[in-house]
């Protein structure tokens, strides 16, 4: 195994993905750019939050107390929506709604449906089949025959023609299944998401603290962050803009690898450069296995995914967000949406 000084310096490496390199030249409008983008991200994010006029919406949000649902519920809240949250929190086992007869109930009176319910690694009774595609699938047809026509379904970069793991799998059955049906539907399919609370971007932040930094064979796999923030301008867009139907891959504006990420979380937190400690991807996969007793996030096809990279042009959202997504700096690392007057 190699142990080096992974990448070279972070910010020359990135660059937004569909934009070509630049000269010189441009290097002020570049700059102008930056600033623009560092001027957004300035306290808590509203645009995108859409307007409802007076009266508002009446939301069901599935998966209202995890790391998505709860910066969506801040933000339909901030927005003049009323949320009616749907959670184990709130007395809603997802396990346990595998048929339409058992969300139609929960659907009286609601204008619109965002399903955020995911788990990244399967353990004890949430196994993927059901949270990703049996519940939400019955919540889709339960919403057809209910006359609720804005769906949306939050699903996962990757979860295309090309998924092979599991996770991918079942979020790709439950989004084909929701635009096979005659709604207003939104299919968005994130990134790795980062910013404070996420139990990934946690668990990447920690590793990133470690005197030796481990990563799978080059550690050059393409990553392409989005904060927790566009995820939820894109939400909010999409419960009130008029043209529907869109598969959006919500992704950021900077492509970089895997190595390059974590020595961004180091510097974020204080720290200086680290080496790098290059763990092949079998020996990676044997230790996964072991690990994965212990959290579910530590899985083997999670490794996998990882080393098949995600990325995605952003210039689909450009356009619908009506801006770039937020350009990665350090503050980032530490905020959410959730209005606690702290950054």
């Amino acid at each position: 195994m190699n142990n080096r000084a992974g990448g070279g310096d972070i910010h020359a490496l990135r660059r937004p993905v569909g934009q070509p390199a630049l000269r010189a030249g441009g290097c002020q409008v570049r700059l102008a750019e930056r600033a623009a983008f560092h001027r957004q991200a300035r306290g808590p994010i509203r645009e995108g939050l859409g307007t409802a006029g007076e009266r508002g919406l009446n939301v069901l949000l599935t998966g209202a107390s995890g790391f998505i649902g709860r910066n969506v519920a801040s933000a339909l809240a901030a927005a003049g929506h009323r949320l009616k949250p749907a959670s184990r929190r709130h007395g809603i086992d997802y396990c346990r709604m595998q048929a339409e007869a058992d969300w139609l109930p929960h659907l009286a009176g609601v204008d619109a449906v965002i399903n955020s319910v995911g788990i990244i690694g399967e353990s004890g009774s949430q196994r993927f089949e059901l949270l990703h595609r049996t519940a939400p699938s019955a919540l889709f047809r339960a919403c057809s025959q209910a006359g609720i026509r804005r769906v949306l379904q939050i699903s996962a970069l990757g979860a295309d023609a090309s998924a092979f793991s599991a996770y991918h799998l079942s979020k790709r059955a439950a989004d084909d299944c929701l635009r096979s049906l005659d709604l207003d539907w939104f299919v968005l399919r994130p990134s790795l998401i980062y910013g404070r609370g996420g139990k990934s971007a946690d668990l990447f932040m920690r590793l990133a603290t470690l005197p030796l930094i481990p990563v799978i064979g080059d550690g050059q796999q393409a990553l392409q962050p989005v904060h927790i923030s566009d995820v939820v301008a894109t939400v909010l867009q999409s419960l009130t803009t008029s043209t529907t139907r869109q598969t959006l891959d919500v992704v950021g504006n900077e492509a970089i690898t895997f190595a390059d990420w974590l020595q961004s979380m180091r510097q974020a937190q204080g720290l200086p450069r680290a080496a790098m400690f290059h763990i092949p991807l079998p020996l990676a996969l044997a230790l996964a296995r072991l690990g994965r007793h212990f959290s579910p996030l530590l899985q083997p096809e999670n490794l996998r995914m990882l080393q098949a990279g995600c990325r995605a042009d952003v210039q689909p959202l450009t356009r619908f967000l009506g801006r770039m997504p937020l350009t990665v700096e350090t503050r980032l690392f530490f905020s959410d949406l959730v209005p606690t007057g702290r950054p």
